[in-house]
């Protein structure tokens, strides 16, 4: 993670919140896949064992800057039925808001969506961020053809300007957050303390390989007061020199709705930390709860 540092006071701020951003949408993502493996069909169906029609979760973001915590926004994330189409799918939307507070350094207002079918392959992908005057839209269509999985993925600037990109790989390529509702049906009982799993994903301007460590677990305490039995896992970066370096530590309820509870995110600048407050229309019971 890169903060440029052109002068002391704002521009460091509004620089390193866009590292903020990235990496709790990210991060967000990765709390909710966990490590789980992914299978290598280029179709990237499974079955849907995790969540349902409804289920609706709700994150406090707060920021670090000099010692002081600040409540920076907040973040919802909802899943729906819908069709794509004229097909059964889902479609999930993930809202991040500053609050009045954070606008004074930054302004943060970013919606994602995506549209996945009843067997969560990738159909679609959009995020719109908003950074003070700067607005963009990044896309991404997925097919499938011959083994493979095709990504066409386009990004549009306010001005009509836009860039476009097309990539294909015989593993299944995920968007940010098509990822998280294919991953969280599966079973990580098998995975040991240091496993690394890798995977590839489509962020509507390139595709990039994001790297997984298990950490193990550990009982954590959510924003709602509640305790929660957790999986604890790293997204990690690598230097020039293969040197790893710890981005973000995340918690994700040991039961089977593997919902995130913690994020740690940590910058050149300070850290930002996101809390889960409140989750309604899960699909099973939150036995990960201590009580």
């Amino acid at each position: 993670m890169k903060t440029r540092r052109k002068r002391i006071g704002n521009e460091i701020v509004r620089t390193a919140v866009v590292s903020v951003r990235r990496n709790f949408i990210i991060g967000l993502v990765a709390l909710l896949m966990g490590a789980f493996a992914l299978p290598a069909s280029a179709q990237c169906e499974a079955k849907n064992d995790a969540f349902q029609s409804g289920e609706h979760v709700m994150y406090d973001l707060y920021f670090n800057w000099k010692f002081v915590w600040v409540k920076a926004g907040l973040a919802s994330l909802t899943t729906n039925a819908t069709t794509y189409h004229s097909q059964p799918a889902y479609r999930i939307n993930l809202l991040a808001l500053g609050s009045k507070r954070a606008d004074f350094f930054f302004k943060m207002r970013d919606t994602l969506t995506c549209v996945i079918g009843e067997k969560l392959e990738p159909r679609y992908f959009r995020k719109g961020a908003e950074e003070g005057k700067r607005y963009t839209v990044d896309e991404a269509w997925f097919s499938y053809k011959d083994g493979l999985c095709l990504v066409n993925q386009k990004r549009t600037y306010r001005d009509g300007a836009f860039n476009e990109s097309e990539d294909s790989d015989s593993r299944c390529i995920y968007d940010m957050l098509s990822i998280l509702a294919q991953a969280r049906s599966y079973d990580p009982a098998d995975y040991k303390v240091g496993d690394k799993i890798k995977f590839p994903m489509a962020t509507g301007r390139k595709v990039e390989e994001q790297t997984l460590i298990y950490r193990g677990k550990e009982n954590v305490k959510a924003e709602n007061g509640v305790i929660y039995r957790c999986l604890i896992f790293s997204l990690v970066e690598y230097d020039k020199k293969g040197k790893e370096k710890e981005v973000i530590t995340f918690f994700v309820t040991d039961d089977l709705n593997h919902l995130p509870v913690r994020l740690d995110l940590f910058l050149n600048f300070g850290s930002a930390k996101a809390f889960l407050n409140n989750v309604t229309g899960n699909r099973h019971p939150l036995t990960s709860v201590v009580k």
